[in-house]
């Protein structure tokens, strides 16, 4: 299953709108382990970072803020100011969003690719749920039409 061509529907949408939790400092050091999973946080880390640097050409590092959603999701997003300009080579998408839609593009894009390197395991299933999480959320966002253009 190719997670990021998967629509999001009517159907699929909550009555009450997701909330997005940020994690506090006390909380830092075992989130990503339970979000990513154990085996996977430092590469799942990682991969949130390469995807932003690749995304966005003008990125080079900065503090990160964490996010929890009420539906079991989850996201990184940097803690900046000033909107990111995004390109996916891939789709073509080039556009201005905020740094905390950036975060969500970026997340999305790291958990589809660690969700195909486990393809088939527990661990895999685990990214595609939250995964999934994070669209419908997505989906909710402000800026839902940048995110959800971005990773079409």
């Amino acid at each position: 299953m190719h997670l990021q061509q998967q629509q999001v529907t009517g159907q699929d949408r909550h009555d009450t709108l997701i909330q997005a939790r940020l994690v506090d400092d006390n909380h830092r050091g075992t989130f990503l382990p339970d979000m990513f999973g154990t085996p996977l946080f430092m590469r799942g880390e990682g991969l949130v970072f390469a995807w932003m640097r690749q995304l966005v050409r003008d990125y080079h590092g900065g503090v990160w803020m964490f996010y929890t959603l009420d539906n079991g999701g989850f996201y990184l997003a940097p803690k900046a100011k000033e909107p990111f300009v995004l390109s996916v080579a891939g789709n073509g998408y080039v556009g201005e969003m905020s740094a905390d839609a950036a975060g969500i593009v970026a997340t999305l894009f790291a958990l589809c690719q660690l969700n195909h390197e486990w393809v088939d395991t527990d661990q895999g299933d685990r990214l595609a749920d939250r995964y999934h999480a994070l669209l419908a959320f997505a989906a909710e966002h402000a800026e839902a039409g940048a995110i959800l253009s971005a990773i079409d």
